[in-house]
């Protein structure tokens, strides 16, 4: 029978419950148990795709095309695995499935409410979702805080499962604040009191409680945590702040949390201890870099650092393999256009260019600067998606004289459609889950600098995108040394690089998306070795 850890939060969202999740199922996976997440996010859109990054941060792409929260992303890069769209459930989802079996006549004769047939409706996804993916152990994340009325309806759920499953098949974790009073340097336990109480009036009763604090617990807040929470000492878990978020299953394995929840749901690992020896090599290899190098990131939601959070992890991950710690020097490309940013001084100074996924007018023409620079420094420099699509357009204006070269997204008029629509969203009129999305096959062209990154034919990597590259200047592009490196099977160009450049490349994927602390991507791992 599969077991299930329930976590909830408090005080406020964005509190780490994505990283809790995530450390808890390393932890468990380094047992030897199969682990399997789900993140539960109560707002009414069916996914993250059409949301802005600076009102949820990130949109994190699977292999199977799902556009979801980034705590999906958090989950693969800890777990080792990757997950499915079907890991990512919203209430657009939930009430989606239901109001289409009211439709389709599935509860005749029944008024259709929100318990039993919601409810019901998340119960069966979760325990459908854990068998189909043949976890022993499904850790299941409520989004938002306890006490929010769009997420009543989970917690409901979770509590029934509780009475169904039973207490040795559940364990329910709480999430929460212990803020510090700078004044007088105190840590402050009342708010996650509060947020205790509050899932209690609920029907949740806690059997772990993670206190997320800038730093270490005292005794005495255990002590009180412990005690308003109605769970034993060694139950209250300090997570408090570190540098590096890859140390976090360490300090919760400090603390016994392994050894609780394998009591609380008698569980029988076939490991004695957790094997963990690779992790904790890739956090030694982390700290112990001493070089240094300045990538200047250029974005347009540079504001929200979480909007590039796989890009600046995936930098993370190669930087252990290569030895060199990237120090980000963030430029809003929007400030550039207006003027407030001298870019070739920042660039002068930097050591790389990143140009960043975004695609939009705001900040295209400052991101297409910022290239020119780039290029004509001679500076590494890596466009991702949105960036390798600018990278063609600042080609074709500057180098190819095509004045006015434009994408046909930005510029439906441009006298030189260089991007234009793909073929296949020709005629799409629905914004939501209708990108080009997911895993595809790029073909690698041989004597390449690709090739020479992926040191293979071919590779898969995950898009989003809705535009591509127009074949129908592919010869004067590559005429002038801007090459095709990578295509996918069906034509589309997806790999783009300088010849005459010692770095200069452009990928139309997101190979952040499927980067691992113990697996790096190979294309983050090229940029930074070129700027050794």
């Amino acid at each position: 029978m599969a077991k299930y850890i329930f976590v909830t939060g408090g005080v406020l969202s964005g509190v780490g419950k994505g990283i809790s999740v995530a450390s808890i199922g390393l932890i468990l996976r380094s047992y030897g148990f199969n682990v399997t997440a789900i993140k539960i996010d109560p707002y009414i859109n069916v996914d993250a795709g059409t949301m802005n990054p600076y009102m949820h941060g990130e949109v994190f792409v699977t292999e199977d095309g799902g556009e979801t929260d980034l705590d999906i992303g958090h989950y693969e890069r800890f777990l080792g695995i990757n997950l499915s769209k079907k890991n990512n459930l919203t209430t657009g989802k939930v009430y989606l499935s239901v109001i289409g079996k009211e439709r389709r006549g599935v509860y005749l004769g029944q008024t259709v409410q929100i318990i039993p047939h919601i409810t019901d409706e998340i119960k069966n996804y979760i325990r459908e979702l854990s068998k189909e993916q043949g976890a022993d152990i499904t850790i299941v994340e409520i989004g938002g805080t306890v006490g929010d009325i769009e997420g009543l309806p989970f917690l409901e759920a979770v509590r029934q499962m509780r009475l169904e499953e039973g207490p040795r098949n559940t364990l329910f974790i709480h999430v929460a604040l212990v803020p510090l009073l700078t004044t007088t340097g105190e840590l402050k336990t009342k708010p996650l009191q509060h947020s205790v109480q509050e899932l209690r009036r609920i029907g949740i009763q806690p059997d772990i409680v993670i206190a997320r604090s800038p730093k270490p617990l005292t005794e005495e807040a255990i002590n009180k945590i412990a005690l308003y929470s109605n769970v034993e000492k060694e139950a209250v878990i300090s997570n408090y702040d570190v540098d590096l978020v890859y140390e976090v299953p360490l300090i919760m394995l400090s603390q016994g949390i392994d050894r609780l929840i394998i009591k609380k749901l008698e569980l029988k690992p076939t490991r004695s201890k957790p094997d963990l020896d690779l992790w904790i090599d890739f956090i030694n290899r982390l700290k112990s870099i001493e070089e240094s190098k300045d990538i200047v990131m250029v974005g347009k939601y540079t504001k929200i650092k979480d909007s590039y959070l796989s890009i600046l992890e995936a930098l993370r991950h190669a930087s252990a393999v290569v030895g060199i710690k990237p120090n980000f020097r963030w430029v809003e490309s929007s400030l550039i256009e207006e003027g407030k940013v001298n870019i070739k001084e920042v660039i002068e100074r930097g050591d790389g260019v990143l140009i960043l996924p975004g695609f939009g007018k705001r900040g295209a023409e400052g991101k297409i600067e910022a290239i020119k620079v780039a290029r004509e420094l001679g500076k590494p420099t890596l466009g991702i998606c949105f960036g390798l699509q600018l990278m063609v357009i600042e080609f074709a204006r500057n180098v190819l004289g095509l004045k006015g070269a434009n994408s046909a997204e930005l510029d439906p008029n441009t006298p030189y459609p260089v991007i234009t629509l793909l073929k296949s969203q020709v005629g799409i009129k629905y914004l939501g889950g209708t990108l080009r999305l997911g895993s595809y096959k790029i073909n690698i062209v041989k004597g390449t600098l690709a090739h020479k990154i992926y040191g293979c034919d071919y590779v898969y990597e995950r898009h989003r995108h809705r535009y591509g590259i127009n074949e129908e200047y592919i010869d004067r592009l590559e005429g002038c040394g801007f090459r095709v490196s990578g295509y996918s099977d069906d034509g589309i160009i997806e790999i783009m690089e300088l010849k005459e450049h010692r770095f200069f490349v452009g990928t139309q994927a997101h190979p952040e998306f499927s980067s691992k602390p113990l697996n790096p991507s190979a294309m983050y791992v090229g940029f930074l070795k070129a700027l050794a």
